[in-house]
């Protein structure tokens, strides 16, 4: 595998651009542990493999279980995540595969049950923006496995 282009080099202020709306999610009060598990689950979704070696160190870094980690991909059938967590990965399901279905308003309703109308825009921040990330990445052929997490630099 080979890195197509260094779309940072080529374009920074693309880079910068999408730099804002990550300073908007995590600014915006979305708890740490879900908005890495909606990374995870959009990346594995797209086949993203850079995204998920980045998340699933970040995820790790900040004390994210290797069972949750493991099995996030089937979720529907494992204990370990909370309702919320789970109306969340639905609602990154559905949004990163809006072709399919869109979001069904059944959707949105349980997941409103868990989070009010400011956090469900938050939400779709969060799974626009790292969908955006793994489309750059995989279009660009960006390589995984040498991201390491702020705090193992």
């Amino acid at each position: 595998m080979e890195l197509r282009l260094n779309y940072m080099k080529v374009q920074p202020e693309s880079l910068q651009t999408l730099l804002k709306l990550e300073g908007y999610v995590k600014k915006s009060g979305l708890e740490h542990s879900l908005w890495e598990l909606i990374k995870i689950r959009a990346s594995q979704i797209n086949g993203c493999a850079f995204c998920m070696d980045m998340h699933t160190k970040d995820a790790r870094a900040a004390g994210e279980s290797e069972q949750r980690l493991y099995l996030l991909n089937a979720w529907r059938e494992a204990p370990f995540y909370t309702e919320a967590e789970r109306a969340a990965l639905a609602l990154t399901e559905a949004v990163t595969k809006i072709s399919e279905a869109g979001v069904p308003q059944e959707l949105y309703e349980h997941v409103r049950k868990h989070f009010d109308e400011a956090q469900f825009v938050d939400l779709i921040m969060a799974i626009n923006a790292i969908n955006c990330w793994n489309r750059i990445a995989i279009s660009t052929g960006m390589i995984p496995g040498e991201y390491q997490p702020a705090a193992q630099k």
